[in-house]
């Protein structure tokens, strides 16, 4: 089949820089917002006059018969010798209707197309990210209001530091993710604007109605510039990003995940759904899971670099490199996608040791803080406060014992303002149920927390 730039060619594309040249492969994928595009676009050409009415509702009704087609399988795109899916939808028609199907691309680039394809697909795309991460959310919530009252040592360094609940730890989480949540709509927002009408970079000569089309596709506008309409991928860059940072969050909770299964920790069990053995040691279960999404956020941060150096030294507007931004962004949506999946279930199945949390918290001294907060509020500056209780924990660590097992007398030594409720001040219990701050792990305060993003994900899609 001859090129449509054949006109002006007198030799046919080699073989194998047709194959190398075409996109199909990978842009196949936006074939709806292809004829969603394509639709709009003929609908808006026939209310202007430029195509007759006629021939615009039945190149519309042909473009409903061929995405249904694709739909169940009855038109395929592989051997096909079509370019990119654009071509390959515009042959498809004309094969079915002839000279009418010719018609549409009348006052329309594929660089205003496939701009607008994009769009349209990465919209969908924001919405089923924000949907995983919803999910995600859900289940932190869930898990926390189950373990408001779970004490575990929290971590600076990685080191014991000072006594919080699981349920706390949980939340932290759920604020990375709804944060991602506001990045992906704000991303949406400056995306939502409608290139179509563009055409190759300096619009059109035709009558087109431009804020028609934008309607009909349900964007905000059309795009201010003809030229940055048909040039602009900074949403294929910003979605990119939040999805880099959304992986970020992941990972970091994958590793957090791989250190609590490990028998160092032991904080966690995962269900054997959502864990692997090995080849020879029959005793290991595996977090594979976790660890697959910690080395795949890797992937996805190289595709964020891949774009942003595609598009860095691209004068305007439309340059054939840019066919390079659809392999990055596709692979992090349907990587990031896979792995919000995967973590769903393992997180909602996954059995939490609340015994051996609260065993590691005893043993760190991550009451140390409140004994010396017991002295300021008898009096003492805190820096005495802080030294004293330096010098009860260099004690402790002697004789292996806790802060709690010291006798009052041994507390007296170092200060007569100690006294009997000491011991009340260093309970665990006593040290996370206490720190009732806003944001802070009292059961009361992470209540709130799970209350306020659970209104929250009210709002969300």
């Amino acid at each position: 089949m001859a090129q449509m730039w054949a006109g002006r060619f007198k030799k046919q594309l080699d073989s194998k820089i047709n194959d190398f040249n075409s996109s199909l492969s990978f842009d196949c994928r936006m074939y709806a917002e292809d004829i969603e595009g394509s639709k709009a676009h003929v609908r808006m050409l026939g209310e202007c006059g430029i195509i007759s009415k006629d021939d615009s509702v039945k190149i519309v009704e042909c473009l409903n018969d061929i995405k249904a087609d694709i739909k169940i399988g009855k038109i395929e795109f592989s051997g096909s010798a079509a370019e990119d899916i654009h071509m390959f939808i515009e042959e498809e028609l004309t094969a079915r209707i002839g000279d009418t199907g010719k018609r549409l691309h009348t006052a329309r680039s594929r660089n205003d197309q496939v701009a607008l394809d994009i769009r349209l697909y990465l919209r969908k795309e924001i919405n089923e990210l924000k949907h995983g991460l919803k999910g995600i959310i859900t289940v932190l919530t869930n898990l926390s209001e189950r373990h408001l009252k779970t004490v575990m040592p929290g971590y600076t360094h990685l080191q014991r530091a000072q006594p919080i609940t699981f349920a706390h730890h949980l939340m932290a989480y759920a604020q990375m993710f709804l944060r991602d949540i506001e990045r992906l709509s704000d991303t949406y927002k400056r995306m939502n604007y409608c290139p179509l009408g563009s055409g190759a970079l300096a619009g059109s000569t035709f009558p087109i109605d431009r804020e028609k089309t934008s309607n009909l596709l349900k964007f905000n506008a059309p795009t201010a510039n003809s030229i940055d309409g048909v040039s602009d991928r900074d949403f294929c860059i910003e979605l990119s990003g939040a999805i880099s940072i959304i992986m970020t969050h992941l990972s970091r909770f994958s590793e957090e995940i791989i250190l609590w299964c490990s028998w160092e920790f032991k904080f966690i069990d995962l269900d054997d759904a959502y864990a692997t053995g090995s080849s020879i040691m029959p005793q290991k279960k595996n977090p594979d899971i976790a660890e697959l999404v910690r080395g795949k956020a890797a992937r996805i941060f190289g595709n964020n670099m891949a774009l942003l150096a595609i598009i860095k030294g691209l004068p305007l507007a439309y340059n054939k490199d840019m066919q390079e931004d659809k392999e990055a962004i596709f692979d992090s949506i349907d990587n990031a996608k896979l792995c919000i999946e995967s973590f769903i279930p393992m997180l909602s199945t996954m059995r939490v040791l609340e015994g051996n949390m609260r065993n590691a918290a005893v043993k760190g001294f991550i009451n140390a803080t409140d004994c010396a907060d017991y002295l300021v509020k008898k009096g003492m500056a805190f820096r005495d406060a802080y030294k004293i209780t330096g010098e009860l924990v260099a004690l402790c660590i002697s004789r292996d014992f806790g802060l709690e097992d010291l006798a009052i007398s041994e507390y007296k030594n170092f200060s007569e303002l100690f006294d009997d409720d000491i011991y009340h001040a260093v309970n665990l219990e006593t040290c996370v149920f206490k720190r009732n701050s806003q944001g802070g792990p009292s059961p009361e305060r992470v209540l709130e927390q799970i209350e306020q993003t659970r209104e929250i994900l009210k709002d969300v899609l």
